[in-house]
């Protein structure tokens, strides 16, 4: 059963750097404009948001408690919610490395590392709803970079976010091991009246 936070931070429970986080913070670094208001979703460990905080406005999020503990502690302006619930935008650059391994029922961990890592059976759960959320908190002509496994998925994921008029393009694919991790561009579809 997972506890609620009791105010003892537990590194082990923080999603450290990865291949996938620096593969994002690449591209993320290639895409932030000066001025930009920046959100990174699902923070971890603060890493991305740290890197990018001397370039441009950036806050970011995490439900972890630790993660928002770790974050903190890299000076990162951060707050504990779930995806970007709470927050008021508009936010120019979103980024996110969201959970994107599917996980079937008997592997969950039950703890907070989990939130980091379990996509659900078929790896889009969050991806999904977050797709369904980000408009409210993008900017006209804002960009969402996401990055995702091919473990996940690619043609179900750019058909999520097409279904909420998305477009979808690939920044860039690079083979990590058994599988290709790649970041998503996604730029809304702005209607013509």
């Amino acid at each position: 059963m997972r506890r609620d936070w009791d105010g003892i931070y537990d590194p082990e429970q923080v999603y450290d750097p990865e291949a996938d986080t620096y593969l994002l913070l690449e591209i993320a670094l290639q895409e932030i404009r000066p001025g930009d208001r920046v959100l990174e979703i699902g923070t971890g460990s603060g890493y991305i948001a740290g890197a990018l905080s001397g370039i441009a406005d950036v806050i970011a999020t995490d439900i972890n408690p630790h993660a928002v503990y770790s974050a903190k502690q890299r000076g990162v302006e951060v707050a504990r919610t779930d995806l970007a619930r709470g927050l008021r935008g508009p936010f120019d650059l979103v980024i996110f490395n969201p959970p994107y391994l599917p996980t079937p029922d008997e592997e969950k961990m039950d703890d907070w590392l989990e939130y980091a890592l379990d996509g659900g059976t078929d790896g889009r759960v969050v991806i999904e709803r977050f797709a369904n959320e980000v408009g409210c908190v993008l900017a006209p002509g804002g960009r969402v970079l996401l990055l995702i496994s091919s473990l996940t998925g690619i043609e179900a994921v750019i058909e999520i976010f097409r279904k909420f008029s998305y477009k979808v393009e690939i920044a860039i694919k690079r083979r990590v091991y058994d599988e290709d991790l790649l970041v998503l561009m996604i730029l809304k579809i702005e209607s013509r009246n």
